[in-house]
């Protein structure tokens, strides 16, 4: 599909143009799994064929050249994340990420998987095809891990992450932090290091789908405190292993409060936008709120004329408990999909935030910090 680009009189006056674009791609949601910590209500449903597919890619390809064009060359990055459900469950997969790494001028890619689809062969044909990265996720010590994702699955995982190491990938173990499990972070952290995987990182739990029966799990403002001092001393002794081979990243929603480092902001609807597997647009796929279908409306026109998409990326929207935060249009409220999950509204402050609860310690934190600015 070649996609001719028609602006509006607004946007030929100077469109909005983000520094990058971050597509998450749920191409299935089918999974040989059942975490009990899921987003997904369920796991069938409407998915497009691969020649459907490849005209929506056309469609993120040319909003991309549309934006270099209006920066007279200049880059404007283009990534898929691609993912399910499990997205090794589709039988066309392996010819799709072909596709993607055909287009690697236009964009990057990297795979989000459970892990159990890979053994020392399929590693060796992700390798060919060059994702920037592949992860899988690691919940706790074994035990705990199993109870979420299911018994023997963790020397499964660990298995899948061996051999993507050993194929010289970049691989990511991600970590979804609840009461549950938060304290066995650094044991994920280790594992990360002995394996030898480029990153860990972590964020909280989001109640949606079937992970919306844990919602009392979700963290308290106490507890996301102390899980991202857990997480610091984590990421300190990874840079001491060695010679830092593991980065234990902190650049999520809240983390720089412990972490330092770049504040950070919710990018759903800016830079990241995410696609389910029969086309709804959504901001981001912890936020499920669908702006449209992109095999009824192409991408630019819901890229530019949701209201909800603008919304988000509006910086005065903040929410009324942070309005008096030293880092008010930084942070921008937080966790914005957790906002969402809790209250209906993702504009409200982010429920885990320890500095939102009262006054005395935002100005405590104005006091603290501004000193060193």
């Amino acid at each position: 599909m070649n996609l001719r680009i028609r602006t509006s009189s607004r946007c030929q006056e100077g469109p909005y143009i983000p520094r990058r674009l971050l597509l998450q791609w749920h191409i299935t949601e089918r999974c040989n799994l059942r975490c009990s910590h899921c987003y997904q209500e369920s796991y069938s449903g409407k998915e497009l064929g691969l020649e459907d597919l490849l005209e929506l890619m056309a469609q993120f390809k040319d909003l991309l050249k549309f934006w270099r064009h209006e920066e007279n060359g200049q880059r404007v990055g283009g990534h898929i994340t691609v993912t399910g459900g499990e997205p090794f469950a589709r039988r066309d997969f392996l010819a799709l990420l072909e596709v993607f790494s055909a287009n690697s001028k236009h964009f990057s890619f990297a795979i989000l998987t459970n892990g159990s689809s890979i053994d020392s062969a399929m590693a060796r044909e992700l390798r060919k095809l060059g994702p920037r990265f592949v992860q899988v996720s690691i919940e706790g010590a074994q035990a705990t891990h199993d109870k979420i994702r299911g018994e023997g699955n963790f020397e499964q995982t660990v298995s899948a992450l061996k051999h993507l190491v050993r194929e010289r990938i970049r691989t990511f173990i991600s970590f979804t932090a609840h009461r549950g499990n938060f304290r066995e972070f650094a044991e994920v952290a280790r594992l990360g290091r002995r394996l030898r995987v480029s990153c860990v990182w972590a964020d909280r739990l989001i109640p949606w789908g079937t992970g919306s029966a844990m919602k009392e799990l979700v963290l308290t403002p106490d507890e996301t405190q102390e899980f991202f001092e857990i997480m610091k001393r984590a990421r300190k002794k990874a840079t001491l292993f060695r010679n830092g081979r593991t980065e234990v990243s902190m650049h999520r929603a809240l983390q720089f409060l412990v972490g330092g480092g770049q504040p950070y902001h919710c990018t759903a609807g800016d830079t990241l936008i995410t696609i389910q597997p029969n086309g709804d647009l959504y901001p981001c796929r912890r936020m499920p709120i669908c702006v449209g279908n992109l095999m009824e409306t192409n991408l630019f026109e819901l890229y530019y004329n949701s209201e909800l998409l603008r919304a988000l990326r509006n910086r005065d929207l903040i929410g009324d408990g942070c309005r008096n935060c030293f880092y008010a249009t930084l942070c921008r409220g937080g966790l914005k999909c957790l906002s969402y999950a809790l209250t209906g509204d993702p504009f409200q402050t982010d429920p885990g935030c320890w500095l939102a609860s009262t006054e005395d310690q935002v100005a405590s934190l104005r006091m603290s910090i501004g000193s060193k600015l």
